[in-house]
């Protein structure tokens, strides 16, 4: 009789112990090839995922740059330039002091060249008693722009007011019955009303606001002034002001620097700082990831070898339980001529197809349950199902299996192949 034809009844012989190797050598193909292909797919979607958020990130990037860009070119931002004297936390609460500066300082900043300040304003500003009305206002004295003539001109941005005008605040002319073009005193002065400000809810409703040379006049104060105000000064990026402080604190000794109206600045810092946190969370995304890849490997690496233990252990088990029960047949099988190789080449042949079969059926498994677990997978494109169906996966699942069922039962088949015929015979 054929050796292959031995072994095709052998499979049926016993068809229990042959199913339930067959169900050890598949959930052990099946275990093994779930665990490094959906490894492989949570990789892969992992990256996928990745890449698309950092294409988002990039994108959201190039848009807050070039918003910041465009908010601070076209916008700018104001300082006001004060004594070095000035405690900046006792003027914030009182919005003036004692301290002065030269009125050429203007002049000065402007012919300097800078080209960070684009308009220059020369300040007084004073709170004071109206002797008239027995008010307390606050007088600002203001011209126009400090130019200079070699400079290309720009448009002004504060409209000045001509000598001998005043411009008063809402509370003033409204509580005083003021109108426009009407001749009020200030200080034994005559000044006509400019133009009367609308209510505002600042300290700016109790200001009048005069010529710059009135106001030195009127206060004493011939050649001097309390600050200049720089307007629209031009703001690339976000850590200009830094720059700009010290380039007007190089031209004009004696000077500090405040900001004011910084909401250019903050929209940048805004920008910046989203564009910032989004990076981060694309750090923070890829760390969970590849923490989260660990995890899965670590696991693949703890299930893999007890599912080869329990699964090569089991097959073990009915490989030397058929030894045993066919002492008999084997020993007759001795006797009619069958050599030891024979013997072997029975028990491993069968091993052999239940390996293959087990192996096919443990790949189909694993494929049927990697496609229900990755469906709907974030980073995974549905339409891909070579990533879980693959002939190279399918023939690594088939020789593993045919391994697994060789190395589990080499021992028993090689104690099967090594019986003496006498010995069954004497014993029976």
């Amino acid at each position: 009789m054929k050796l292959f034809t031995l072994i095709r009844r052998e499979l049926f012989y016993r068809p229990r112990r042959t199913l339930a190797a067959l169900l050890a050598v598949a959930i052990a193909a099946a275990a093994l090839t779930a665990a490094f292909t959906l490894l492989r797919l949570h990789d892969r979607a992992a990256r996928n995922l990745l890449a698309e958020r950092e294409k988002q990130t990039a994108e959201t990037g190039a848009v807050l740059r070039d918003e910041m860009r465009k908010a601070t070119l076209k916008l700018g931002f104001n300082l006001l330039i004060l004594p070095e004297q000035v405690d900046l936390k006792q003027w914030h609460i009182d919005q003036e002091s004692r301290f002065t500066l030269p009125e050429s300082y203007g002049e000065k900043l402007v012919k300097s060249g800078i080209v960070s300040v684009r308009h220059i304003l020369p300040m007084l500003q004073k709170r004071i008693v109206w002797p008239e009305t027995g008010r307390t206002i606050v007088l600002i004295g203001t011209r126009g722009e400090a130019t200079a003539l070699f400079k290309n001109p720009r448009a002004s941005l504060i409209q000045p007011v001509p000598e001998g005008s005043i411009v008063l605040g809402y509370e003033l002319h409204h509580s005083l019955g003021i109108s426009s073009n009407r001749t009020v005193k200030l200080m034994g002065r005559e000044f006509k009303t400019y133009r009367l400000h609308k209510e505002r809810g600042s300290k700016d409703d109790i200001t009048a606001w005069i010529h710059l040379k009135d106001a030195q006049e009127l206060l004493g104060m011939q050649g001097k002034i309390s600050s200049l105000l720089a307007l629209e000064c031009l703001c690339i990026g976000a850590n200009m002001l830094d720059q700009v402080r010290s380039e007007v604190v190089s031209i004009l000794p004696g000077t500090q620097v405040v900001e004011m109206g910084a909401k250019v600045i903050a929209r940048a810092e805004a920008r910046i700082r989203a564009g910032e946190e989004t990076a981060r969370q694309l750090d923070a995304e890829t760390e969970k990831q590849r923490q989260l890849q660990l995890q899965r490997q670590r696991f693949a690496a703890l299930l893999s070898p007890l599912m080869l233990l329990l699964c090569g252990g089991w097959i073990s088990l009915l490989t030397f339980s058929d030894v045993r029960d066919r002492r008999i047949e084997i020993g007759m099988l001795r006797t009619i001529g069958f050599r030891t190789h024979s013997i072997l080449f029975l028990f491993l042949g069968k091993s052999l197809m239940v390996g293959t079969a087990g192996g096919a059926i443990g790949y189909v498994a694993a494929a049927l349950l990697c496609d229900a677990r990755t469906t709907g997978m974030a980073g995974f494109p549905t339409d891909d199902a070579a990533s879980v169906w693959s002939l190279s996966s399918l023939l690594i699942s088939m020789v593993g299996a045919v391994v697994l069922m060789m190395v589990a039962g080499w021992i028993p088949a090689l104690i099967a192949a090594q019986t003496d015929p006498a010995d069954v015979l004497r014993e029976e």
